[in-house]
């Protein structure tokens, strides 16, 4: 996904947080984006509190809003910001944007989502250490399904 497409969605989700919205949809040069969340916080046994990487709140919004999720161990996942298809890789016969173990830097491309017939490059927002890949190359993904692990504190 690129920056400023990913900067648009942040301030949606800012506005939503701070309005205490359900849904909001700007349009902008033919480019709609939607973004919408429960008005019920999400169960704990379903999906973590989300926390986002470079933010300095303790106070995460409630719902599935934001594309990284942390847990209790320190450890990051990495969702889908959108519906599509799951791709590891540029094309069918190149090599995996990541594998497990493999370092990362914030802004490196993890994998992309397909939708609508746009590739939407998910980015790493921290730096740190593949630990899980979730989703298998090909596959269906949906809006805040996990996508990779990522342990930001690496022992080199």
């Amino acid at each position: 996904m690129n920056g400023e497409r990913h900067k648009d969605i942040q301030e949606l989700v800012d506005i939503l947080t701070e309005q205490n919205l359900t849904e909001i949809e700007v349009e902008r040069a033919g480019v709609r984006i939607r973004v919408r969340r429960d008005a019920s916080p999400p169960s704990r046994s379903s999906r973590l509190p989300a926390s986002p990487v470079d933010s300095g709140t303790n106070h995460p919004p409630e719902g599935p809003v934001e594309s990284v999720v942390e847990d209790s161990s320190g450890l990051f996942t990495v969702t889908s910001p959108i519906v599509g298809t799951f791709y590891r890789s540029a094309s069918p016969d190149a090599d995996p944007f990541v594998e497990e173990g493999d370092v990362v830097s914030r802004g490196q491309v993890l994998c992309i989502v397909e939708a609508m017939k746009f590739m939407n490059e998910i980015e790493a927002e921290t730096d740190g250490r593949i630990v899980q890949a979730l989703v298998e190359n090909g596959s269906t993904v949906e809006y805040g399904q996990p996508l990779f692990v990522v342990d930001p504190h690496p022992v080199t």
